[in-house]
């Protein structure tokens, strides 16, 4: 690939063109997508947080898309989302059980706002947190981000 093609697809947005009526397209960027995501999975019961693994920590510190964190949005063949999302949950919550509920409602969700059909919803469980290491990362972050 050369330079020129690469900054050509570092510019592009990815997109979702709908049909739409005679005043012009309706697109959805995907970025609009994954905070639909991140909102619906955080309404779950048991989820501490999305994309709170150590490389999208790193991810964010360097990323401007922070809503994008821990998901990522693609389009299949004919048009139908495939979704990854990766989280946290809160220790002692049946894990299957929530992941199978955020599944779900993401689906809905989507579907919902989208109009558009979501092929796959895959959860990447990358740990389990208390509410007492919880409150622990907020104080944490509280300190970095007052550098008065």
């Amino acid at each position: 690939m050369s330079k020129e093609t690469d900054n050509q697809n570092e510019s592009t947005i990815p997109t979702l063109s709908e049909d739409s009526t005679t005043l012009g397209d309706i697109r959805i960027n995907h970025s609009v997508v994954a905070s639909i995501v991140r909102l619906a999975a955080l309404e779950v019961a048991g989820v501490a947080a999305v994309g709170g693994g150590f490389v999208d920590g790193i991810a964010e510190i360097f990323s401007k898309k922070g809503d994008e964190r821990g998901v990522r949005v693609e389009e299949d063949e004919v048009g139908d989302y495939r979704i990854e999302i990766r989280v946290v949950l809160k220790f002692g919550v049946e894990l299957a059980a929530v992941a199978s509920e955020m599944q779900q409602r993401i689906a809905k969700q989507i579907e919902k706002m989208t109009s558009k059909s979501v092929a796959r919803v895959n959860v990447i469980i990358d740990g389990v947190r208390t509410d007492e290491e919880k409150a622990d990362e907020e104080k944490w972050d509280d300190r970095a981000h007052n550098t008065d």
